[in-house]
């Protein structure tokens, strides 16, 4: 699993990924960035409570409230906003690394875009739905990371190995992995909290799982 990793950074030096990697972070900071500013500005622009010095706490915590909030969602909205690159991603890795593969299975745009939107939904979902154990210290570290592990790890998986197998054969694959891929979900999601990082994760997770996934001594 660590020379997948090593691998998947490695892949970054890439020609064929740059693209990507530009297109994942500037899309992935536009949306927090527009998100950031458009509560901002309800927040100023409102007068909840008619007490200045209480408004004033109130746009001040509220502001600090979405910067919180996009921390804890950004793995479900940097993967919105590049989960319809990393079809991409995942042959440039292929063509690179296993040219020797045969085509894989074509996809057409509505299923990308269909697996792309529950990908990112129900990351997004199943996060807003713990939120109140987020406010727990210790408990929230746990909660966050076994989620997300649990979540990414699997949707990670099933764009790789949707592209080679048929989805029963995918699904008892991944039952018998099923450590292996919660493990390297574990990963991703740790990855994914680092600032800056975070921005091409999607891209080093896709490598990282196509990497896992040829190499896999459960397929």
């Amino acid at each position: 699993m660590i020379t997948a990793l090593f691998r998947a950074f490695d892949n970054l030096g890439d020609r064929g990924l740059r693209r990507f990697i530009w297109y994942s972070v500037g899309g992935a900071i536009a949306i927090l960035v527009l998100l950031w500013v458009l509560v901002t500005l309800l927040l100023t622009q409102s007068a909840i409570t008619a007490i200045p010095w209480l408004d004033t706490a109130i746009d001040v915590l509220g502001g600090v409230a979405v910067l919180v909030l996009s921390w804890l969602l950004f793995p479900g909205v940097v993967g919105l906003v590049s989960g319809v690159l990393l079809e991409g991603v995942a042959k440039a890795v292929e063509a690179r690394d296993y040219p020797d593969l045969p085509p894989p299975r074509e996809q057409g745009w509505g299923e990308i875009i269909r697996t792309t939107a529950k990908f990112a939904g129900v990351l997004v979902f199943a996060n807003l739905i713990v939120l109140p154990l987020y406010l727990i210290p210790v408990v929230n570290i746990v909660v966050f990371y076994t989620l997300n592990g649990y979540l990414l790890g699997r949707e990670y998986f099933e764009l790789v190995a949707l592209r080679r197998l048929d989805e029963k054969s995918a699904i008892e694959m991944r039952r018998r992995g099923r450590l292996r891929w919660f493990t390297a979900g574990l990963v991703i999601a740790f990855l994914m909290t680092i600032p800056v990082l975070n921005l091409i994760m999607p891209i080093i997770a896709t490598a990282f799982l196509v990497h896992l996934f040829q190499n896999s001594g459960t397929r």
